[in-house]
C-alpha cells in the first residue's frame, strides 16, 4: 500500500506507476531531502508537535540513511513514486511507527519545493565557482596579449583597430553580468518555502523561523499557495542558465571563425580539437561545435519551463513535477560546458602575426583619419566625406591608406599634412583611444587590474 492508498481500493496500474515516477531523476535531491526532513523534524521536537524522544530518533535514523545511501547500500524503489517517498518509507521500515510523524505539518508539495530551492542554490554557487575559473583564463589571456592588434568588427567586416586582449575582455564583462544575475537569482531562490503545506499551511504550531536559520534561507514564503505553486525560480535559473550559455555560444563561433585557415587567428590545442575520418590534414573545432549545439537544448529547457507553467491554475498541480528534468539537464550540461571551454581558451596558440596582418586590411584605420582632419578645422560630416573620396581612391588603385603619398593625400585635401601618417599608424590608432571602456593599452591595464579585484570577491 502507497503512504497515501487509505482512500483507494485499488493499486495504481504497474505502467501507471513508472508513468508517474520521478524516483528516476529526482534521486539527485536526496541530500537536500534528507536535510530538509531532518530539520523538519527537529522543529517538531521543539514545538511539542512530536515528543523530543521521536524527534531525535528520527533525526539520527535520517542521517544513517543518508550514509548508506552515499555508500550504495540502498536501491530506491520505483512503486515509491519519488525521492520523498522514497525516504520517507526506508525511514518507516526502520523505525516503524515512529517514521509515520515525520510527515506531520507538511506535504510534499511544500517539500519538493525545498527540495529543489535547496537544490538550485547548492548548484549556483558551483557554476560561479565554474566561471570564477573562466573569467581568470581570460584576464590572464588578455594580460599576457595586450600589443597585439587585430581588426574590430562590426557585422562580420573589419571597421575598426583593436587589440585581442580588448575583444577578449569584452567576453569577460558578459561573463561578470552572468555571475551578477546568478546571484540575483540566488536571492529569490534563497526563501524558504516548507510550512506551506499541501497549500493552505496547517494547523500545528510550527516555527517556520527556526527551519529557515537551520537550512540556511534568507526568509520565508509570506503566501502558502505561491510557497507550494511558484515555479519562477526555477524559470529564472534555467534564464540564467541560457544566457551563459548564449555567452559560450558566441565565444565558440569566434574561435571556429579564428581558428579557419581564412583567418588562423588561433590554433586549438589537439587536445580540444578532433580530426577528420577522411581527409587526414583536417584539424576541427568540436569542442567549440559543441558547445554552441548544446545552447539549443538549455534554451529548451527554458522554453518547456515556460511552457508548463503558462496556463497552471493555483496551486500545486502535477504538471510542475516536469521542472527538474530540464532544470537538471540544464545545469548538467552549463556545469560540463564551462570547463572544456575555460581549458580550451587557456590551451589555444594566438597567432599575433596573422592578426596584424588581417588589421592592415579594410581601412580600419579611416575613423582615424577623419578624426585627424577634424581636429585640424573641418566639421566632422565633411571629414567623413573626405575620407569616403580617399578610400575610394585606395580601392581603384589597389592601395592602402598608408601607402598613399602626401602628394596623393593633398590631391583629395589641402588640410593633409606629414601628420596623417602618424594618425594612422595602427598601434597609434589603438593606444589614442584612451576613454573609459577604449582598447588603449592603457585602460586596458587599468581593466584587467579592476577583473582581478572582481574575480578576488567572487
Amino acid at each position: 500500500m502507497k503512504l497515501w492508498g487509505g482512500r483507494f481500493t485499488k493499486a495504481t496500474d504497474s505502467f501507471t506507476d513508472h508513468f508517474h515516477s520521478s524516483i528516476s531523476f529526482d534521486k539527485r535531491m536526496y541530500i537536500e531531502d534528507i536535510t530538509g526532513s531532518i530539520a523538519h523534524a527537529q522543529m517538531l521536537g521543539k514545538q511539542g508537535i512530536i515528543s523530543n524522544e521521536d524527534s531525535i530518533l528520527i533525526t539520527e535514523t535520517l542521517k544513517n540513511i543518508l550514509e548508506d545511501i552515499k555508500e550504495g547500500k540502498i536501491e530506491f524503489d520505483e512503486k515509491a513514486e519519488d525521492i520523498h517517498m522514497n525516504i520517507e518509507t526506508i525511514l518507516i521500515s526502520r523505525i516503524g511507527d515512529i517514521g509515520k510523524k515525520l510527515h506531520t505539518g507538511r506535504s510534499r508539495n511544500d517539500q519538493v519545493a525545498l527540495d529543489i530551492r535547496m537544490y538550485i542554490k547548492k548548484e549556483i554557487k558551483e557554476i560561479k565557482a565554474l566561471i570564477k575559473e573562466l573569467l581568470n583564463v581570460i584576464n590572464k589571456t588578455a594580460e599576457n596579449n595586450t600589443n597585439i592588434i587585430m581588426p574590430g568588427c562590426t557585422h562580420l567586416q573589419n571597421a575598426q583597430p583593436i587589440t585581442f586582449a580588448h575583444h577578449i575582455l569584452a567576453y569577460g564583462e558578459m561573463f561578470k553580468r552572468d555571475c551578477q544575475r546568478l546571484n540575483d537569482t540566488y536571492r529569490r531562490v534563497n526563501i524558504m518555502p516548507l510550512g506551506s503545506g499541501a497549500l493552505a499551511a496547517t494547523t500545528y504550531p510550527l516555527d517556520r523561523q527556526m527551519v529557515c536559520d537551520t537550512l540556511d534561507f534568507e526568509s520565508i514564503t509570506l503566501n502558502s499557495m505561491d510557497g507550494v505553486s511558484d515555479r519562477d525560480f526555477v524559470i529564472e535559473t534555467i534564464s540564467s542558465l541560457s544566457i551563459i550559455m548564449m555567452h559560450l555560444s558566441r565565444f565558440c563561433e569566434e574561435i571556429v571563425l579564428w581558428s579557419n585557415q581564412q583567418f588562423a587567428f588561433i590554433e586549438l590545442d589537439d587536445s580540444y580539437s578532433t580530426g577528420s575520418s577522411i581527409m587526414p590534414q583536417k584539424k576541427n573545432p568540436d569542442m567549440a561545435e559543441l558547445i554552441r549545439g548544446k545552447t539549443g537544448r538549455v534554451y529548451g529547457s527554458l522554453v518547456a519551463m515556460l511552457t508548463v507553467m503558462k496556463g497552471l491554475p493555483l496551486a500545486y498541480n502535477k504538471d510542475m513535477q516536469e521542472d527538474k528534468e530540464g532544470l537538471f539537464d540544464a545545469i548538467d550540461t552549463v556545469k560540463m560546458c564551462l570547463p572544456v571551454f575555460t581549458k580550451m581558451i587557456d590551451t589555444m596558440t594566438i597567432k599575433p602575426e596573422n592578426m596584424y596582418k588581417a588589421a592592415n586590411n579594410g581601412f580600419i584605420n579611416a575613423t582615424d583619419a577623419a578624426d585627424w582632419l577634424v581636429k585640424n578645422g573641418m566639421p566632422f560630416r565633411d571629414a567623413h566625406a573626405v575620407i569616403g573620396r580617399l578610400v575610394l581612391y585606395c580601392i581603384e588603385n589597389s592601395k592602402t591608406l598608408e601607402e598613399l603619398t602626401i602628394e596623393e593625400y593633398k590631391n583629395i585635401s589641402p588640410k593633409f599634412n606629414e601628420s596623417i601618417f602618424d594618425a594612422i599608424n595602427l598601434e597609434n590608432c589603438v593606444n589614442s583611444r584612451k576613454v573609459d571602456g577604449g582598447p588603449s593599452k592603457e585602460y586596458i591595464q587599468k581593466l584587467i587590474k579592476i577583473n582581478k579585484d572582481y574575480i578576488n570577491q567572487l
